[in-house]
């Protein structure tokens, strides 16, 4: 398993990281486009590898454990080079660290649930939020380009952004509700199961 094509697919998602970070010291909008390119295949096989993992019956344990990581890598090294570049306004900024704090706190809940053998599975509104968000930053990549003078790549990022964090905040307080029912620890109370003796006993049981 360890060298089948959805595995693959995830071990390019991490090996992108580092290209993608380097164009952002390259001059040149053509670099801003191959970033941007090298950065939607690298979001494609977000899907392609758990589908085919799926359809072919290729899933593994170090695929289900590298997929999400890889994810977090790849957008939480996009937003912190998106920030530094200064291609996005001081005030998205919040909602990016809304994002990262999200993917911070889910990380910790299924670990703790993976403990306790419990699953947190990905809801459809978690989906429609990484979607927005790969679409955003994509469009944030390239939004100081002179070739998107007629497009306003900035702004459709910024709003697609907050729109993510928006999403991220509804599905992280779900999640987390999820997580805090496994994490009250308050004991059952037990039934008093004391022996019982003398005349009042006898005449409960004979009522």
């Amino acid at each position: 398993m360890y060298y089948s094509l959805p595995m693959w697919l995830t071990f390019s998602r991490i090996a992108a990281i580092p290209v993608i970070a380097a164009l952002f010291w390259v001059d040149g909008d053509e670099w801003r486009y191959v970033a941007c390119a090298i950065y939607g295949v690298a979001a494609a096989t977000d899907w392609l590898d758990g589908y085919l993992a799926r359809a072919w019956a290729q899933q593994s344990k170090l695929g289900r454990m590298l997929d999400p990581i890889a994810d977090k890598l790849l957008v939480a090294a996009v937003i912190l080079l998106l920030v530094a570049f200064g291609r996005m306004s001081h005030i998205t900024v919040a909602a990016a660290l809304i994002i990262l704090l999200r993917e911070v706190l889910v990380s910790g809940l299924r670990e703790f649930l993976a403990e306790l053998r419990v699953g947190l599975p990905v809801s459809a509104l978690a989906k429609w939020k990484t979607g927005a968000q790969m679409v955003a930053l994509g469009f944030l990549i390239v939004s100081d380009a002179k070739a998107t003078a007629f497009i306003p790549s900035q702004a459709i990022g910024e709003v697609l952004l907050w729109l993510a964090a928006a999403l991220t905040l509804y599905t992280g307080y779900d999640y987390l509700r999820i997580g805090l029912k496994h994490a009250d620890d308050t004991p059952a109370p037990q039934q008093d199961t004391k022996l019982e003796s003398g005349p009042d006993v006898a005449r409960r049981r004979s009522a």
